[in-house]
C-alpha cells in the first residue's frame, strides 16, 4: 500500500545523490526499500525530469526515454496519473500557494491519494496544507 509521494528532487536524490536527503528522509526510504514497499510519484515528475535533461541541468548516460522508462517500471516506484480530481485540486490550492504548475500537481496528487509528501521545497513546507515528511 502506498503511503508516501516523492517530489521530483527527492526522487532524484534518492536514486542518485542520497547524501542530500535529511536523516529522516533517508531512514524512511531505507525502511520502505527494506520492506519492498513502493513510493509514489506524480506523472508530472517524469515530465520535470525530462525537462531537466533537455535543458542540460541533469546529465544521464542513457537515452532519455530509456531512463524515464526505467523509473516508470522500477518495482519500488508507482507513477500516479493526472486525473480530473488531481487537476481540479491543483487549481484550488488557494492564492497563498505558489504558481509552479508541477508543484501544484504534485501537491494535489498527494492530497487526492491521501499520501504524505516528501519534499525539500520550503514554499510547500511553509504552506502546510498537505501532510509532509
Amino acid at each position: 500500500m502506498l503511503s508516501v509521494l516523492l517530489d521530483t528532487h527527492i526522487l532524484l536524490w534518492w536514486r542518485s545523490d542520497a547524501g542530500r536527503l535529511t536523516p529522516t528522509q533517508t531512514r524512511m526510504l531505507q525502511e520502505l526499500e527494506r520492506k519492498g514497499s513502493p513510493v509514489a510519484i506524480s506523472a508530472i515528475t517524469l515530465w520535470e525530469l525530462a525537462n531537466l535533461v533537455a535543458c542540460g541541468r541533469r546529465r544521464i548516460t542513457v537515452p532519455l526515454d530509456a531512463w524515464l522508462e526505467e523509473l516508470e517500471n522500477h518495482p519500488l516506484i508507482a507513477v500516479l496519473p493526472l486525473t480530473a480530481r488531481v487537476v481540479a485540486d491543483s487549481v484550488q490550492l488557494g492564492a497563498d500557494f505558489h504558481k509552479d504548475p508541477a508543484d501544484r500537481i504534485i501537491v494535489a496528487t498527494a492530497r487526492c491519494h491521501g499520501l504524505r509528501l516528501m519534499t525539500a521545497d520550503q514554499r510547500i513546507r511553509r504552506w502546510g496544507r498537505v501532510p509532509l515528511i
